[in-house]
């Protein structure tokens, strides 16, 4: 028996959505009700989970699914545009579908707000994804609701379709692993499961008002950690390094036959930016077990039910 709570998840149907809702299952927190605007990957959601309420729709145009946030005691602000080519999607997804949500949340009298924000809001980087994130942030700390702000970093796990799971497929099926330049930028990957996690906590101890940087505990090199998940998917591609142009170039032609590219040149440029994040004591702060990295990795790659789900992009 759940406690009666009702809890909304955006952007359910993703990479953080998939996880999070096993894990307030378990939890027996409330009633869940899952949003998101990915047909394939919403009625991978029903399959997964045909005891959850789930809501198709896009919400950057108002629609029926605005009931879904009357009564609501938490509100779980995870969608967002996370690759693309053009600009117009992350407006549309991370910024105007935000602000709808936030319309739609004041109007029904959502108790408490768990921003899945994104640590690129303290990033070099500039590109659509890290300006409409810095964006949304602003929206969702202006509305005067109650609301927690989590930041992750980079993150992998089960249901991973743009990040480390894609990089996992590609070594399965290309003849060699490109590596761009030396691959020696520092990355602090974070374990989706460690983050739902997090959640979890802001969802039954609200910690409103409050920003938290959650980044990986573990700094790897790009090229180390692309060995690793070689290791543990048991691949057999040799890795090679070339020149960043070259890499470059290889994106953008790719492009050209794909407006909906897994990777692209200003993802490229995202990940060769040297960021190194704060390491925060955000385990002991909520609570929740740190995975090792290698032990993380072989559970993402090597879980006999949920590795073999992909997601569409």
């Amino acid at each position: 028996m759940n406690n009666g709570k009702k809890i909304v998840v955006t952007g359910a149907a993703g990479l953080v959505g998939q996880n999070l809702i096993p894990r307030l299952k378990a939890k027996r927190i409330g009633s869940i009700v899952g949003v998101d605007k990915h047909k394939a990957n919403v009625q991978t959601l029903i399959q997964l989970h045909p005891d959850i309420d789930v809501v198709e729709a896009d919400l950057a145009r108002p629609g029926g699914w605005e009931d879904a946030f009357a009564g609501v005691d938490t509100l779980i602000l995870n969608h967002a545009q996370i690759g693309g080519l053009d600009e117009k999607p992350f407006i549309d997804n991370n910024v105007t579908a935000t602000q709808n949500v936030l319309d739609a949340a004041r109007r029904g009298g959502v108790r408490n707000i768990v921003h899945i924000s994104s640590s690129v809001v303290n990033s070099m980087a500039c590109d659509f994804y890290t300006e409409t994130k810095k964006a949304q942030e602003k929206l969702v700390v202006e509305s005067g609701l109650p609301a927690t702000v989590l930041r992750p970093t980079l993150m992998f796990g089960w249901f991973d379709r743009k990040h480390l799971g894609w990089l996992a497929r590609f070594m399965q099926r290309a003849p060699v692993f490109p590596i761009p330049g030396d691959g020696r930028y520092l990355r602090q990957p974070l374990y989706v499961g460690d983050f739902c996690d997090v959640i979890v906590s802001c969802v039954e101890t609200p910690r409103t008002g409050q920003f938290f940087n959650i980044s990986g505990q573990e700094k790897i090199t790009y090229i180390d950690l692309i060995r690793e998940i070689k290791k543990a998917t048991g691949a057999k591609t040799p890795i090679v390094q070339i020149p960043y142009f070259l890499f470059w170039l290889l994106l953008e032609g790719y492009a050209v036959f794909d407006r909906n590219p897994p990777f692209t040149t200003k993802q490229l440029k995202a990940l060769v930016t040297p960021d190194v994040f704060e390491i925060t004591p955000w385990p002991t702060t909520f609570g929740v077990r740190t995975t090792p990295l290698l032990e993380a990795l072989t559970e993402t790659f090597q879980d006999p039910v949920y590795s073999s789900i992909v997601l569409e992009f």
